[in-house]
């Protein structure tokens, strides 16, 4: 059998488990092999790639990410283009494009937008809409007076504008038609998600039997976990159907605390970004969803109330926290950025692992864990000026 490519002499971390010496063979943008030792050379590859050693594992998968290079995923291809480079060049091979609260024409607009984008670029997943059908009291950076409850026209013109490409929808249950929209999102095939929620555990337990399966980015923008009212975190927890998006950056969610989440939902946290568009650029004044944004020490606030406005987070330094300060083992923080985001939203299938069949996105990770190499359906992508 020839190959066109073997990335070989690489310590393979995949399936939850690390494997030495270990080999992966691309043939027309997918995995045709795998093994261990020198039998990849019987292979006739036409290019050999030397790991030297180093940490190679699947092409990260991001579920919810606003932007970067400066720029919002909202204002167009350009933009999209832009901030994917960015992402790309810290191992984020494939990504579900988060587009924030907007009216419902112009999100019906954008969600076509990212349709048409992921016709013509296999690696957007398709979009998550966060937004509108938010809590005003949890509405972190989202404008509150375009904050609505759900109706059936709404939800219908979002789902024909998406033309099914949409993969994920933020939802707070509690809304008067909330339970109502997760179950028709969630019966077209949207991972629906509970989130900027005031929902108690009761609600979100209700959400998750309607069809929601996500709890977007845990602890942030909902209710927390008291003695006598457990909340929406610990109703994932216990709910094996569950995803629980964290964003790992430090910030966001205390690195003990994310190690209670993993401790909790063993193999159901996904690691996001939430990245908005400093993301890979410089500290300074931007905005997401019209609101001001100011972004100090890499950490982004509204310049209105000082609420976290996403932030400037890549996967690859998200591993390196769940590794060095949470307490991860390699193998299950590399899980948590690849096959258990694409298992959230149904594409498991075709990415997330480095098997035979599933699509050539890898990652080569040297001892610190900074990216040195990504290939894309089989091919090197660069990864210099991000």
């Amino acid at each position: 059998m020839s190959v066109d490519r073997v990335i070989h002499s690489a310590r393979l971390v995949d399936g939850g488990q690390a494997v030495d010496d270990a080999w992966v063979a691309f043939r027309d943008g997918v995995v045709a092999g795998r093994g261990t030792g020198d039998v990849w050379r019987d292979l006739a590859p036409g290019r050999a790639d030397d790991a030297g050693g180093a940490w190679l594992t699947p092409g990260f998968v991001d579920l919810h990410g606003h932007g970067g290079g400066g720029v919002s995923f909202d204002d167009g291809p350009e933009a999209i283009a832009t901030g994917r480079a960015v992402h790309r060049a810290h191992g984020t091979t494939r990504a579900v494009v988060s587009l924030v609260t907007a009216s419902i024409d112009d999100l019906a607009a954008r969600a076509a937008m990212v349709a048409e984008v992921a016709a013509s670029d296999p690696t957007i997943l398709g979009s998550h809409l966060e937004g509108p059908f938010l809590d005003v009291g949890h509405k972190g950076a989202h404008t509150a007076s375009l904050l609505r409850a759900p109706d059936e026209a709404a939800v219908d013109r979002l789902l024909q504008a998406g033309a099914g490409t949409i993969r994920q929808i933020t939802i707070a249950p509690e809304l008067d038609g909330g339970l109502r929209a997760v179950r028709r999102f969630a019966g077209a095939g949207v991972a629906v998600a509970v989130g900027h929620t005031d929902a108690d555990e009761q609600t979100a337990r209700a959400a998750f039997d309607a069809g929601a399966t996500i709890l977007t980015h845990a602890f942030n923008a909902m209710n927390g976990i008291h003695h006598r009212a457990p909340g929406p975190v610990v109703a994932a927890l216990g709910d094996k159907r569950v995803t629980l998006e964290v964003v790992a950056d430090g910030t966001h969610v205390h690195p003990d605390v994310i190690r209670l989440l993993v401790q909790g939902a063993p193999g159901r946290v996904a690691v996001i970004t939430d990245a908005m568009a400093a993301t890979g650029s410089d500290d300074g004044d931007y905005v997401l969803g019209g609101l001001a944004v100011r972004v100090v020490g890499g950490v982004a606030r509204l310049v209105d109330g000082g609420a976290i406005a996403g932030s400037t987070l890549t996967q690859d330094a998200a591993i390196r926290l769940m590794v060095q300060r949470v307490g991860m083992p390699l193998p299950d923080a590399v899980a948590a950025a690849t096959v258990v985001p694409a298992r959230a939203v149904g594409v498991a299938d075709r990415f997330g692992a480095l098997e035979p069949g599933l699509a050539a996105d890898a990652v080569l990770l040297d001892d610190e864990l900074t990216v040195r190499r990504v290939w894309v359906d089989g091919e090197p992508v660069p990864i210099g000026g991000r």
